[in-house]
């Protein structure tokens, strides 16, 4: 199948460090050429990938102060991409609501993966144009405030089953890993090591939106006994970090769409204890790969059920439903069902 993914701009695929949604289209990008498919990947120059590469911007950048600098990278995106259309028997975005208007209006099926969250002011006056047009769902859940679109269907993330696998090591900790940010949940997570009097190592991004929140909110709580920042760490790092956790802590305050970091701490044998928000009940299996809690409270009572947890269990678990191979079948499924 001749298939064309369409990234984001923002970050490169993949992205040097955090950048969610640009792992999951290398990831799977990766896995269709494995599969023997012809895949093109239009994103920044600077991007990896085994299948062929149209730059639609030099370098990835980060959101800029301006309109222009962020839309016009975006204009010459989809131009490109209506160009070369007729050459591809499917056209996959990732980029939001950029394409409804101009790829409703040609003839090679294309379908938009939503990647961020649906419940803003603003969805329904760009998004209620388009009933029919197709979108896919990364959880049940994100779709959950505009039933009414034209969802084609979900597609839970999966990535590379060998890129995180356990390592040896003694469990002494509790771990949070992802970013310093409300929504998050950090504070809640500081919260719930200290009432199991057991030490908080965080892994975290601090992007410039909440470096003031860092400052004013959360250094002073990182300051106390018990919770060691160490900052943002790559993929080579997490083994380590996750099979030396007693569980990951995810107790989220927003709807979230899927989280990586979840599947990420399942590679690695490590239970999750998340809240009951979002995407949580979806990917958490209550009792086996960890437990869905509904506060604080309830988090730190779950902490010492750990031990009826198996470790390698989680595993396997991870290896049947979360790798990219399903991910890359799932979506293959998608295509097939639009005429690709």
């Amino acid at each position: 199948m001749r298939i064309a993914q369409i990234a984001p701009l923002f970050e490169s695929v993949p992205p040097k460090r955090y950048g969610g949604t640009e792992r999951v289209v290398h990831w799977l990008t990766e896995e269709l050429v494995g599969m023997g498919h012809d895949v093109t990947l239009f994103a920044t120059g600077d991007s990896t990938t085994s299948a062929k590469l149209v730059p639609a911007r030099d370098i990835a950048q980060r959101f800029q102060p301006n309109f222009e600098v962020n839309g016009a990278p975006y204009m010459r995106l989809l131009e490109l991409v209506r160009r070369a259309a007729d050459n591809f028997d499917v056209l996959h975005f990732h980029i939001d609501f950029w394409p409804f208007s101009l790829f409703s209006r040609q003839s090679t099926p294309f379908l938009s993966t939503m990647h961020g969250r649906m419940d803003r002011d603003w969805v329904a006056d760009i998004y209620d144009l388009f009933p029919d047009t197709p979108l896919v769902s990364i959880s049940d859940a994100q779709r959950a405030p505009v039933p009414h679109l034209g969802w084609a269907g979900t597609v839970l993330h999966g990535m590379p089953r060998n890129l995180l696998r356990p390592v040896p090591a003694a469990q002494t900790y509790l771990a949070f890993l992802g970013r310093i940010s409300p929504e998050k949940g950090i504070e809640s997570a500081i919260r719930i090591a200290a009432g199991c009097d057991t030490p908080l190592r965080v892994a975290a991004k601090i992007g410039e939106e909440d470096s003031s929140y860092y400052a004013s909110v959360i250094s002073p709580l990182l300051s106390g006994s018990g919770v060691e920042f160490i900052g943002e760490i790559d993929d080579s790092q997490k083994p380590e970090f996750l099979s030396g956790a007693r569980a990951l802590l995810v107790p989220i305050d927003w709807p979230e769409p899927f989280g990586l970091v979840m599947i990420e701490a399942m590679a690695c044998g490590c239970p999750v204890i998340a809240f009951r928000r979002g995407s949580v009940p979806e990917v958490i299996e209550d009792g086996l790969t960890g437990f869905v809690v509904d506060d604080v409270a309830g988090a730190i009572a779950a902490v010492g059920r750990l031990h009826e947890l198996d470790r390698a269990a989680i595993r396997r678990r991870f290896e049947e439903r979360w790798t990219a191979r399903r991910m890359a079948e799932d979506y293959l499924a998608l295509f097939r069902r639009l005429g690709a």
